[in-house]
């Protein structure tokens, strides 16, 4: 991934050759010496901009899209702004990612925008998203990182109206899976807890634990997810932190190897491997679903920002601010994880196209890993969570996770396109 710079204009000016017999020459220098400076001021720039100059001079437009470079900028201050929707306006808000209802001091964090390098990413609105929806379907695929952002859309949502909850009609289990409908608009969104996106079961004698043993069948997908999707018009795939658990690796139903597991009896696997082979698994089922004609997004992995330890170290993110480019660089772990699943996407959008699907990049990496104020920390309150550890993977409601949808609006209405 590149961090790419605004490049100044070059203009030239090139002195005329002058091969004229001097009778001509000296009939033309009246005129010439009055041309001169007018070509002067319309072909050169000065590559200081005008203090008095409009700050979105220049810009593109969303009608330039294809050259825009939408998910490449950078955080400006919004200080005047005003967040989208309060903790007390929206009741879609878990207590998780709740910051402000625990006692989160700060709320700068919430003034900041995503601003691309040389366009405007348009504030979200939601009576727009809801025409541009209209008789249509949204799914949301992976983990918890992907239904908050569904809880986010939902929100965002609010201030024009409120969905019915229907989960009830199609799971028992509704902590992990969600369906709302949308009555007035013949819209439907759902969320399906996958966070291994593959077929994924307990291996630890002791039952589930942060930090028990799972088999994952690399080759077989979730069956949460694969018998619901068929028939949804927009699917958004996501995932990342749960690789880095202990794993046992299936393939072809049979044991190929581990990653994290400690045991000298199996081939040791790096983090990578599985995550490559679940986003295969997942591409390869959407485009082989018979009735599946939907758009599939992947949103990039999401970083977290652990800092003073690991999450089960003492580890927290207690910062305010975003970090600017010059403080963090797209590297290590992150970006394997993000290269990881761009190849496969690459791949699986090579593939659609022989039927005519559509797999589409809502890179969301770059953004998110310049907000390390945009965490819970310890400002969110879970049943299922140990509360002395910090919550530094999931995304505060209002905050930089809004970002996510106000792309993916951009992105409905300009085709689907980024740059």
């Amino acid at each position: 991934m590149k961090f790419q710079a605004i490049g100044l204009p070059n203009a030239k000016y090139t002195q005329p050759n002058n091969t004229y017999k001097k009778g001509i020459l000296l009939a033309l220098t009246l005129l010439l010496l009055t041309t001169i400076p007018l070509c002067i001021n319309n072909s050169t720039t000065s590559p200081l901009s005008s203090p008095n100059s409009n700050i979105t001079s220049g810009l593109k437009t969303l009608e330039d899209e294809d050259q825009c470079q939408i998910l490449s900028g950078s955080w400006i201050p919004y200080p005047d702004g005003t967040a989208y929707y309060t903790n007390e306006t929206c009741n879609f808000i878990i207590d998780q990612q709740n910051c402000m209802k625990f006692g989160r001091p700060d709320a700068e964090f919430m003034k900041w925008r995503w601003k691309p390098e040389d366009c405007e990413l348009p504030l979200f609105d939601s009576a727009q998203f809801l025409e541009l929806v209209r008789g249509k379907s949204l799914a949301f695929l992976g983990d918890s990182v992907g239904g908050n952002q569904m809880q986010s859309l939902l929100c965002l949502l609010s201030n024009v109206t409120y969905p019915e909850d229907i989960s009830r009609k199609y799971s028992t289990n509704t902590d992990y899976s969600k369906r709302y409908v949308y009555h007035d608009y013949n819209f439907t969104m759902a969320y399906f807890w996958a966070p291994y996106l593959v077929k994924s079961r307990d291996a630890d004698l002791n039952g589930h634990g942060l930090n028990s043993l799972t088999r994952l069948y690399l080759d077989e997908p979730d069956e949460r997810w694969e018998t619901e999707v068929e028939n949804f018009d927009y699917v958004i795939v996501s995932g990342g932190q749960w690789f880095f658990r202990p794993l046992i690796y299936y393939e072809n139903g049979r044991v190929i190897g581990c990653h994290k597991c400690g045991r000298d009896d199996m081939k040791s696997f790096l983090t990578y491997y599985g995550y490559k082979k679940a986003f295969r698994t997942v591409f390869r089922t959407l485009r082989n679903l018979k009735n599946y004609k939907g758009v599939t997004f992947l949103r990039t992995f999401s970083p977290s920002h652990f800092e003073n330890g690991a999450w089960n170290e003492g580890g927290n993110c207690p910062r305010t601010r975003p970090f600017s480019k010059e403080e963090i660089k797209l590297d290590g772990y992150t970006l394997e994880m993000y290269l990881t699943q761009v190849e496969e996407l690459k791949a699986a959008e090579k593939e659609g196209m022989k039927r005519g699907l559509e797999f589409r990049l809502m890179d969301t990496t770059e953004a998110m890993l310049l907000r390390p104020d945009g965490h819970p920390n310890f400002y969110g309150h879970s049943p299922h969570r140990n509360m002395t550890i910090a919550d530094c993977v999931h995304w505060c409601l209002p905050g930089p996770i809004d970002t996510w949808n106000e792309i993916l609006l951009y992105m409905l209405k300009s085709g689907h396109k980024t740059s």
